[in-house]
């Protein structure tokens, strides 16, 4: 028989709250985290966007000078994502062999790698830290987490661009469902708000260009989308075998019930038109679960306000939900928090089972023009209750390279 695996703890560190309580009444409020960039960068390297979405509490508001020193900030983000979910799981012991970690990123340390580039060019090589390493490297969240937890059941990191969140908690689903552990700290993180990811993402179009408005930027489905904001941030998830859950009495979200990863294999960074990857990976998904189209009441969708990126995830909830799909509350929250790239899915997920939890989904800002090609039904201006009864949700990520990763999450 296949384990049940729920959720126990939350943690986020966002654009829209420095917590997981901050961010939920931040989330069905409909803030916006973008802001004007007021470093002394964007005018040296003349950037041709000038805003982002920063994590609204500073890392070293809550972490010691010590701890930051030694970590690059998308790994200072994760402790303290991890932190709050484990606090909030309420675990006080545990056999440390059976606790895994599955802690994912896009980009990794780039701060670190390119501040240390600056140095050697800049001073040489005997001013470059040697801590640069362990800081700049993808799995450096994973470890610092699991450092931090005792974990000894593995840390893994999951590096699949904007899928990556997902795809973390995709592995931890089959950790425990495999026997390998009974408790896995899944999430993501991501710290690429940096002159270079920004000109680099600007120079593929894929960034907006509304320099002038940036709380209005990030635009899904709006006929005006022009591209997404970058944002940056962590997002933390304790999963967690049903029976470990229930023998100490745990509070549990909702249950992790299906999970899926597939590849397009059409285009290393457009997503398939037809959206064929994603269909699949949404079936799949749902098979996994056991999960009918009409059980299916809530998406927390994709979504990064691009031209070529949000019709294809359309056409792939229509192709997988079919006619369901018309009574499906979806939430397109990156139009808050911008894009948090490999950490995009991981808060994204926390918010689907907060959506599931407290039967509420939460707001989309800046469609005023809804795309006519992509007819969903969208929760806009104030939150929308979900229904009593068994429900389930579904949180889509998507990243460049063709990766679709998708989670459904059931009420308990």
């Amino acid at each position: 028989m296949t384990r049940k695996v729920v959720i126990t703890g939350l943690g986020a560190t966002t654009p829209i709250g420095g917590d997981v309580p901050t961010m939920w009444k931040n989330a069905l409020k409909g803030v916006s985290g973008a802001r004007t960039l007021e470093d002394d960068w964007v005018a040296k390297y003349e950037l041709p966007v000038h805003f982002a979405a920063r994590c609204s509490t500073p890392a070293l508001d809550v972490l010691t000078r010590v701890e930051a020193k030694r970590m690059d900030p998308s790994t200072q983000f994760g402790v303290i994502a991890a932190r709050e979910a484990w606090a909030d799981s309420g675990i006080t012991e545990i056999d440390q062999d059976r606790l895994a970690v599955a802690f994912a990123t896009g980009i990794g340390g780039v701060w670190t790698l390119l501040d240390a580039w600056d140095t050697l060019k800049e001073k040489g090589p005997r001013r470059v830290l040697p801590m640069t390493v362990p800081m700049l490297m993808p799995n450096g969240v994973a470890a610092a987490v699991s450092l931090d937890l005792g974990a000894r059941a593995g840390a893994h990191t999951p590096v699949s661009a904007c899928a990556s969140g997902t795809e973390a908690m995709h592995l931890g689903l089959e950790l425990i469902r495999s026997g390998k552990a009974d408790v896995v700290m899944c999430g993501g993180a991501e710290a690429a708000i940096h002159p270079m990811p920004l000109a680099a993402f600007a120079s593929m179009q894929a960034l907006s260009r509304r320099n002038d408005d940036p709380q209005r930027a990030s635009r899904p489905y709006d006929t005006d989308r022009d591209g997404f904001v970058m944002g940056e941030g962590a997002g933390a998830l304790v999963l967690e075998a049903e029976e470990h859950a229930l023998a100490r009495g745990a509070r549990i979200y909702g249950e992790l019930a299906g999970t899926s990863v597939t590849a397009d294999a059409y285009h290393i960074t457009a997503p398939d038109p037809e959206g064929l990857g994603a269909t699949r990976a949404l079936k799949a998904a749902m098979f996994d679960g056991r999960i009918q189209a009409e059980d299916v009441v809530h998406v927390n969708a994709h979504a990064t306000s691009t031209p070529v990126g949000d019709k294809p995830e359309y056409t792939a909830l229509r192709a997988a939900l079919g006619s369901q799909l018309e009574s499906v509350a979806v939430s397109a929250t990156k139009s808050q928090m911008g894009h948090l790239l490999g950490a995009s899915g991981a808060v994204e997920a926390v918010l689907t089972v907060l959506a599931v939890y407290e039967r509420k989904a939460p707001v989309t800002i800046n469609l005023e023009n809804q795309d006519p090609e992509i007819p969903l039904d969208v929760v806009t201006s104030s939150p929308r209750d979900l229904p009593a009864g068994n429900i389930v949700a579904l949180s889509n990520s998507f990243g460049f390279g063709g990766h679709n990763a998708v989670v459904a999450v059931r009420s308990v």
